[in-house]
């Protein structure tokens, strides 16, 4: 006669060592954020009642595998002119999906804010207000001032891009709000170009 009195003792050690071994193969998490591959600032020059003057010029900042995860992207220097007033329009791409990922932006504007600090502007080298569409704070588009005496020719400006903020938060309506983290919310974008002044 057959002993199976130790079959559910067999069956137990299976099932278990099965489960040990699914935990052990979990999936790799998956970074949620959009990637960003490429920051484009394109510039415009205004005349005194802000209509556009000459052709637009642009600088990019980029980095293959995300500007955020690989860590060492390409960054272009900003050429301006002192004394010069400025439209500048910001576009936001993930080149390895193909996506404007600005459009994502402008359709979820009360999420989103980009803001606007270094020092171009803790030097007064650089004033900047929002001109985005229907007079939302987002920073799709501004108007830049650049001093007519900065005092230095070499500055730099920081760009970032927040989601999930509170944009009603006190400062928050500051292109230069430096405390931005206190309006809660998430990092999507943070980097810095270096600024020229001719």
């Amino acid at each position: 006669m057959k002993n199976y009195t130790k079959l559910p003792l067999y069956l137990f050690a299976a099932l278990t060592l099965g489960f040990v071994s699914c935990e052990s193969e979990d999936p790799e998490k998956e970074n949620e954020g959009e990637v960003i591959t490429d920051v484009i600032l394109n510039f415009q020059e205004l005349d005194g009642s802000n209509n556009p003057v000459g052709s637009t010029f642009s600088f990019k900042a980029s980095d293959s595998q995300g500007i955020e995860i690989g860590g060492s992207p390409t960054i272009e220097t900003i050429n301006l002119i002192k004394g010069k007033k400025y439209s500048m329009t910001i576009q936001v791409l993930n080149t390895i999906e193909g996506e404007d990922i600005t459009k994502e932006i402008l359709e979820e504007a009360d999420e989103h804010q980009f803001f606007f600090l270094g020092s171009a502007f803790t030097n007064n080298i650089l004033s900047i207000v929002y001109a985005d569409d229907n007079g939302i704070n987002l920073g799709v588009k501004t108007r830049l001032t650049v001093s007519s005496s900065p005092g230095t020719n070499n500055t730099s400006m920081r760009v970032v891009l927040r989601h999930d903020l509170d944009k009603n938060f006190p400062g928050a309506t500051n292109p230069n709000f430096a405390n931005f983290i206190q309006a809660g919310g998430e990092t999507d974008l943070d980097i810095t170009f270096p600024i020229v002044l001719n």
